[in-house]
């Protein structure tokens, strides 16, 4: 496959990780003075849906979140949020997918203490609509509504989301390309934490966003380009990571069973507790959580 920026890719339904469990434990969040803590364990999973729209665009999202309870277990419809206030982590699904194709990396994300708006894209099979942007606006657009959620009054989400935290956004093929977008040509600079996962390079990165960026591939990926997402992860400036599961093709790290799966999740979780909850303890977790036989790990944290 040619490593040239924005090469076509021809995406299949491999872009789309099973379903599965979320991570288990326990201990709820605690808020210290104006900046939240970071949470002590995790929590069950709430989620609740909206019709979104941008323009003519359908945004179909559902919402995941902490609520109290055992963690573990499928996500709660309709349950209150638990005490606390939490930062935004979005998800974007890769090809065919939809909002619940990511059960294991949207539930985890919820459990450890964030809000995961993960939309359905309508035209989930256009790749040419992840290369003009239109994905990358969505995503933009979900995260407005979601921020906005906070000072509806009376609703379920009032005050229970951090807005002066900047967002995280994260998602895999497709919704890793979308990402890398959000960074790049067509940025958003509330962005401070993003986790592209098996994604290409979409463009030179936006002065105006100042993310840590952590990459996610398998070095025998045959759907996107390694080569291209080794460039993306070069072109931009610290804090940024890159983990390797070698080997690897382009999906099957997302799946429980898989050897490398836990350092998939860990990584991903203490990526967005450092950066979006400022938690340096995470951070220091960071190379244990990437490393060990079937991955390699690189950084520049500052």
């Amino acid at each position: 496959m040619s490593t040239s920026r924005r090469t076509f890719l021809g995406l299949t339904a491999a872009a789309t990780a099973g379903l599965s469990i979320p991570l288990l434990g326990s201990a709820p969040a605690s808020a210290s003075g104006a900046e939240p803590a970071a949470p002590a364990g995790q929590f069950a999973v709430g989620v609740r849906q909206f019709n979104w729209s941008r323009g003519a665009r359908s945004l179909f999202t559902k919402v995941f979140y902490p609520t109290s309870g055992a963690p573990g277990g499928a996500p709660i419809p309709n349950a209150p949020l638990a005490d606390g206030v939490f930062p935004v982590a979005e998800w974007s699904h890769g090809m065919y997918g939809n909002s619940d194709s990511y059960a294991s990396q949207t539930h985890a994300i919820a459990s450890a203490g964030f809000i995961c708006p993960a939309p359905s894209f309508s035209d989930n099979t256009n790749l040419g609509s992840v290369y003009g942007g239109e994905w990358s606006r969505d995503v933009s657009e979900v995260i407005t509504r979601t921020l906005a959620l906070n000072g509806s009054t009376g609703g379920p989400f009032a005050g229970h989301i951090d807005t002066a935290a900047g967002v995280g956004v994260s998602g895999h093929s497709m919704g890793g390309m979308t990402t890398h977008g959000l960074v790049t040509a067509w940025p958003d600079d509330r962005i401070t934490a993003a986790v592209p996962v098996a994604c290409v390079d979409m463009g030179t990165p936006a002065a105006s966003v100042r993310a840590g960026v952590l990459f996610i591939h398998g070095d025998k990926d045959p759907t996107c380009d390694y080569a291209l997402a080794r460039r993306a992860y070069e072109e931009l400036p610290a804090p940024k990571g890159f983990l390797t599961h070698l080997g690897a093709d382009h999906a099957a790290y997302l799946n429980p069973g898989f050897p490398t799966f836990d350092r998939t999740q860990n990584t991903l979780v203490d990526w967005f507790r450092w950066r979006l909850y400022h938690d340096t303890a995470a951070r220091d977790r960071l190379p244990a959580d990437a490393t060990g036989a079937g991955t390699r790990w690189e950084s520049a944290l500052s």
